[in-house]
């Protein structure tokens, strides 16, 4: 298979799972627009860490964000090249670089680092009623930090195992930092919505290793409260950096594509990976998982 010149290639391990590892006992309940929040689904937020919100952007807003990915993907900007691609596409032997954007997609796992190449993606991370929420929960502004997009192509989009998104980030343990997760398509229980575990990042930081990803251990997981989130396009999930969550496979022939930004505070101050490390484990501290 070819791969297109500067891209990169996801190289994440491809594994079985346990069959009950994305189990859920509940649907999440959304609230209506970024206007339907106030004070109590603010506090509701910190309460369960984290808060689905329905129609947060419209369709045309999503219909640019998924323009801006194919651009991308096109290679009409060449300064841009950050695109991880899902381990069944080496397997192919498809001639990916030959494809055009539209079919492409199809084997991508993953979008990093674009906001600054696509004025319509930058609008979405920096749309004005999601900073000021954003704000309001952190307690001052918010700085994006990170940008990806998350794709999981029909049929053999793997699965994201179980984490916490703070175990990726040199920012001290007490940061608020949260993740926005937007759907661009409907996201379902069958093609891969995210499986939330409520109430866990008042549990603190869980040692991670590397088994399919860098994750928390299957047998560490308890899912017996675990709520599944599914959105419509534009709806999204703002979640608390040290909640556990993760997402199945996608067993459907639909796809499943999504962008996720996470912001941290204006003053949050830089830490080091050895910091980090030595809170959420290097290889999970010797752990055997």
């Amino acid at each position: 298979m070819s791969i297109p010149a500067g891209r990169l290639v996801d190289d994440g391990t491809v594994a079985e799972y346990p069959e009950d590892l994305y189990h859920y006992d509940a649907i999440a309940k959304g609230v209506e627009g970024f206007g339907g929040i106030g004070e109590a689904e603010i506090a509701l937020f910190h309460q369960q860490g984290y808060l689905a919100v329905n129609h947060a952007f419209t369709l045309q807003e999503v219909q640019g964000a998924l323009d801006g990915l194919l651009h991308l993907l096109s290679g009409a900007n060449p300064n841009f090249t950050s695109v991880m691609y899902e381990q069944a596409a080496l397997a192919s032997g498809v001639d990916i670089e030959s494809l055009p954007a539209e079919v492409r997609q199809d084997y991508v796992r993953k979008f990093m680092w674009f906001v600054g190449h696509d004025a319509r993606l930058h609008a979405m991370a920096h749309h004005a009623q999601l900073r000021d929420l954003l704000a309001r929960i952190m307690g001052e502004q918010p700085v994006l930090f990170q940008d990806m997009a998350l794709l999981k192509p029909p049929n053999i989009g793997r699965e994201k195992p179980w984490h916490q998104d703070h175990a990726y980030f040199d920012l001290p343990l007490e940061t608020p930092v949260v993740g926005v997760w937007i759907a661009l398509d409907e996201a379902t229980t069958e093609n891969g919505c995210m499986i939330v575990n409520p109430g866990s990042h008042r549990q603190g930081p869980v040692v991670h290793f590397k088994r399919r990803d860098w994750q928390i251990c299957d047998t560490h997981i308890n899912n017996q409260h675990a709520v599944a989130v599914p959105l419509k396009p534009g709806g999204c999930l703002l979640f608390h950096s040290l909640m556990q969550h993760g997402t199945p496979t996608n067993q459907s022939h639909l796809r499943r594509r999504a962008v996720q930004f996470h912001y941290r505070p204006e003053s949050a101050p830089k830490t080091s990976e050895e910091e980090r490390l030595a809170i959420f484990g290097s290889e999970g501290k010797d752990v055997t998982c």
